[in-house]
């Protein structure tokens, strides 16, 4: 017990001496926000890894999905890592730091509303952002109380305060940089503690050879009569795992929290050191995650899904490890948790006074009192979260739950199409957002609401979400197709971010080749 509270000490420790640290670097509005776009490589690739995973994927999606899908899980790792890392970057990373300096934009709704000359539209996709993110943040909480009760006995409402009051502590004091260099802390915390757990729950069931050749004999009826449907390559259910795989990578492109890293970049260097960074980081901590949730049937006989639920998959597998290991996997998902927390709570309360309060409700607000409205509101929404997970751990109340599922589906259907075009395309218009916005929070909500209505495959709300993403891409041109085309003189000054010159050197460019 003493070594696990000293652990917890440290960390916690580490963490509030990091927003002491950079407390004086959060003086305006984008140096709280984003950094003032001068972060560096790593901390940008670690603060996008770190608050694309945490407790929900090694604990819930992790636990879920191996039970599901077997090895063949892992596949969602390595889709994290090659589209929602690797691709991400390529494709939205370098356009997105441009064009949102261009605008001086600090949020996505304010991007959309710069980009297509509409406040109408910027307060609709800060409206979106803020309801969908709260479900989402209140998630984070889940799959800790089992971890805690494994190793501290205590009661998890106190993990839940000590873990938002921490966290909040932190963001208010140092803003983006001080997220930022936690996020980098918390990410070679995640990195170590995903090898020791794979590597230590292998050994604990003969070896990698000897895990696999037991699970190779686990049948299961109701989800295959194939044998070894679990060690296979592509699992018993190919096409629900597919879907997965879409959700959870290619949904990264269109979440707020996500695509703003993107705006802190410091300069070319840091975009291609960053996205092979943040690749690997992914392949270790989502392909680790996923691998290790593929080997939960061996643990069949400790665990009850019917009234345990799939998040006591990942906790039963752990429960045997030596006390040094238990507090170590403790932290692992304390800094997964608060390194995502930390990035939706920021994302969410910028966005809400910088999109919704600033020049609509609140005529005149300067720098100060705007980066002030930001950490109020930060501490807004982190009790809200917390309080929303308390009570749904007092009350069970699985409606919270379901919502919590929607809440990665509808942001990134509504929002994915719309970025993408809008960074590509001259054609976009504000009417294909307006469609991709109201189609994919109506489709999401009926989804929960009236499932029924709803094909089999598209009753999941991950498929369901899948649909939506895809959908919106395509909803964006064809309604900007038809509907009038934006002003030459905004897009022609969106589109003009591209087109300034720059002097690199020789090693970043060789230039036209000479000839002798």
């Amino acid at each position: 017990m003493f070594v696990k509270i000293l652990f917890l000490v440290l960390f916690f420790g580490v963490m509030l001496w990091v927003g002491w640290y950079y407390r004086t670097t959060a003086k305006s509005v984008d140096d709280f926000v984003i950094g003032g776009r001068e972060v560096g490589p790593w901390l940008t690739a670690f603060s996008y890894g770190t608050s694309y995973f945490s407790a929900v994927v090694f604990i819930g999606y992790a636990g879920q999905f191996g039970w599901k899908y077997g090895i063949s899980a892992t596949w969602a790792g390595i889709g994290n890592a090659l589209i929602g890392s690797m691709l991400a970057w390529v494709i939205l990373g370098r356009r997105i730091r441009l064009m949102t300096q261009h605008y001086d934009a600090a949020t996505m709704p304010e991007f959309f509303g710069y980009r297509f000359d509409s406040d109408a539209l910027r307060i609709a996709a800060s409206a979106i952002t803020f309801i969908f993110l709260i479900p989402y943040t209140a998630s984070l909480y889940n799959g800790l109380s089992r971890l805690f009760g494994l190793a501290f006995n205590i009661d998890y409402v106190w993990c839940i305060v000590l873990m938002a009051v921490l966290t909040a502590i932190y963001v208010i004091a140092g803003g983006y940089m001080a997220t930022a260099m936690n996020d980098f802390i918390q990410g070679i915390i995640m990195i170590f503690g995903i090898v020791a757990v794979v590597w230590a729950v292998l050994q604990a069931n003969g070896g990698f050879m000897t895990a696999l050749d037991t699970l190779s004999h686990v049948n299961d009826p109701e989800v295959s009569s194939q044998a070894g449907a679990f060690t296979s390559f592509f699992g018993p259910d190919p096409i629900n795992l597919l879907g997965v795989i879409l959700l959870t990578s290619l949904g990264t492109w269109g979440l707020p929290q996500m695509v703003g890293k993107f705006y802190a970049i410091k300069d070319e260097a840091a975009i291609n050191k960053g996205m092979v960074i943040s690749t690997i980081f992914a392949f270790l901590v989502a392909g680790g995650s996923y691998f290790l949730g593929g080997f939960g049937r061996l643990y069949s006989n400790a665990i009850d899904i019917a009234t345990d639920g799939y998040d006591a998959i990942v906790p039963s597998m752990v429960a045997g490890l030596p006390n040094l290991l238990i507090a170590l996997i403790v932290i692992l998902v304390l800094s997964a948790s608060m390194s995502t927390l930390s990035a939706l709570v920021l994302t969410s309360s910028s966005t809400l006074t910088l999109d919704f309060l600033k020049g609509y409700i609140i005529k005149k607000m300067d720098n100060k009192q705007q980066v002030l409205w930001i950490r109020g509101l930060i501490v807004v929404f982190i009790a809200i979260s917390a309080i929303l997970a308390i009570f749904q751990y007092r009350s069970n109340v699985t409606f919270i739950a379901q919502l919590m599922g929607i809440s990665w589906g509808a942001l990134a259907g509504a929002f994915l199409g719309p970025l993408i075009w809008s960074l590509y395309s001259k054609r976009t218009t504000a009417a294909g957002c307006w469609a991709s916005f109201i189609f994919s929070v109506v489709v999401m909500i009926a989804n929960i609401l009236v499932p029924q209505i709803f094909p089999t495959l598209l009753k999941s709300p991950i498929n369901c979400g899948v649909f939506c993403m895809l959908m919106s891409l395509i909803i964006v041109p064809i309604v900007s197709l038809f509907t009038k085309a934006p002003s030459q003189k905004n897009v022609d000054a969106a589109f003009a971010a591209y087109e300034q010159k720059v002097v690199v050197s020789a090693k970043d460019d060789l230039g036209r080749s000479q000839s002798s």
